[in-house]
């Protein structure tokens, strides 16, 4: 038997490429919409990729099912029929390959066994599958892949269904699932690998791991949401699995609609063109024109151009998808035309297509005055001066809601930097905001979401942990 796992660190999310190699055929479970990774890999193995399957209708990227049954209608396709009928992907409708799955339905891939688990939770529908090597002559199960229930040290985050796509009065009866789906799969061998669909630093949890398996039988003992299902009662449960969950990026209200509908074909990746300032000029006369500009955060602070979005490297995918709307056309300012790709791949993995081309960093500084800006920043040691002497500035702090549990500037109004575009009405317009965060990176991306929406604006340019004490909340 073959099996790797493709990482995805700007996501962290994992897709599962599980091969015969007596047969030659692969199945890949969870894959991202850029299908030639994952037929790379099989190529390099001597493998055929000949089936795919997912574990649930994904809310934190663009599925690449529907892009794997286009490119080869022969593919057998594994879908859950679990959860009602508005927990259907309708997009695989009426395709001649698709098998629906049931509770404890098998199928092979060559000589390797792949069984489905009902285990509703994080989502009604949500499948997770045991895997035996038949060929390898086992007659148990080596592994399950686990999709978005279980983690390596957390569980699913049961409430994504109301707190994202506002489908309200879900969360509750999410989490009640989820309790009897964990107690339901610890029946199964303490051997048995975990192989999860996130890591450390999804929003799909609050404490996933950074090791990307484990077993059941550790997490048995080792992971607080599995043992506290195994050993509360579900009001309990209930009550932690719900609370300190991280806000959710923007975008995942959309994928939920585009995974279930189905998203569009996008037949590989298209390189984006070299824009000039000529371009520049004439595409922001579009409505919907957007710059997501990767530079670091001082060289943004200190000159862009206006109306641009902040989208560091490190934070790609993160601003990019609180802070985007699907419909937007997209130029990326980059300092070496070789990130280009990368941004491309991150984009359209999080549903967002209309990327028009990329403006080298170079030809900012080329730039007429009246196409660039600046974003006023402070650190925490003007902050003092600066409240006192401007008697209409808001303090917005765009951390978390358990960071700003522990401290934060008197007066201060508290959303997400991930929540800000579905809450901008929350925000008074006719205030000077300043923008706070643990670091200064998340301050950075929201000043700059803010100004594009005509609003003044002044970044705290810090870490939190240099604010005076004198200006915290008592």
């Amino acid at each position: 038997m073959f099996l790797r796992q493709i990482s995805d660190p700007n996501l962290a999310q994992y897709s599962y490429l599980i091969g015969c190699q007596r047969s030659g055929e692969a199945i890949v479970v969870d894959p991202e919409r850029d299908i030639d990774r994952y037929q790379e890999i099989a190529s390099q193995e001597g493998l055929k990729i000949t089936a795919v399957a997912e574990t649930h209708i994904h809310a934190d990227f663009v599925s690449g099912a529907r892009e794997f049954t286009k490119c080869d209608p022969s593919i057998r396709l594994y879908l859950s029929a679990e959860g009602g009928e508005q927990w259907q992907s309708e997009w695989a409708k009426g395709f001649p390959n698709l098998h629906l799955l049931r509770d404890a339905d098998s199928f092979k891939i060559g000589n390797i066994e792949l069984r489905a688990i009902h285990t509703p939770g994080h989502t009604p529908e949500h499948m997770a599958y045991l895997i035996t090597d038949h060929g390898g002559g086992a007659n148990e199960p080596i592994a399950m892949l686990s999709g978005d229930f279980l983690f390596v040290g957390d569980a699913g985050r049961p409430d994504l269904l109301e707190q994202a796509a506002g489908l309200e009065g879900t969360q509750e009866i999410g989490a009640k699932s989820l309790y009897k789906s964990l107690r339901k799969v610890a029946e199964l061998p303490c051997h048995v690998q975990i192989l999860p669909a996130h890591g450390a630093g999804s929003s799909c949890g609050k404490a996933l791991g950074s090791i990307p398996n484990s077993t059941l039988g550790y997490e048995i003992k080792f992971n607080p949401a599995l043992k506290l299902a195994l050993t509360a009662s579900e009001e309990d449960f209930v009550s932690f699995i719900l609370s300190g969950q991280p806000e959710p990026p923007a975008y995942f209200a959309n994928m939920k609609h585009v995974n279930r509908v189905g998203p569009n074909i996008i037949n590989g990746l298209t390189s984006p063109v070299e824009m000039t300032l000529d371009d520049v000029v004439k595409k922001s006369g579009l409505k919907d024109f957007v710059i997501l500009d990767t530079r670091d955060r001082d060289s943004f602070l200190a000159s862009h151009f206006v109306g641009s979005l902040f989208a560091p490297k490190e934070k790609f995918s993160d601003f990019a998808g609180s802070y985007l709307s699907p419909d937007q056309k997209i130029a990326l300012l980059v300092k070496e035309p070789t990130q280009v790709n990368d941004f491309v791949r991150q984009l359209i993995r999080i549903g967002f297509d209309h990327i028009l081309g990329f403006i080298p960093a170079t030809l900012l500084p080329q730039a007429t005055e009246t196409m660039k800006t600046t974003t006023p920043a402070v650190r925490f040691s003007e902050v003092e001066a600066l409240i006192s002497s401007n008697g209409d500035l808001q303090p917005l702090d765009v951390r978390k809601a358990t960071e700003f549990a522990l401290a934060h500037l008197r007066n201060a109004k508290n959303i997400a930097h991930t929540r800000l575009l579905p809450r901008l009405a929350e925000i008074e317009a006719n205030k000077t905001l300043l923008v706070t965060c643990g670091t200064g990176m998340r301050a950075t991306g929201a000043s700059a979401f803010l100004a594009r929406q005509g609003m003044d604006v002044v970044c705290v340019n810090d870490k939190f942990e240099n604010a005076p004490l004198t200006i915290l909340a008592r």
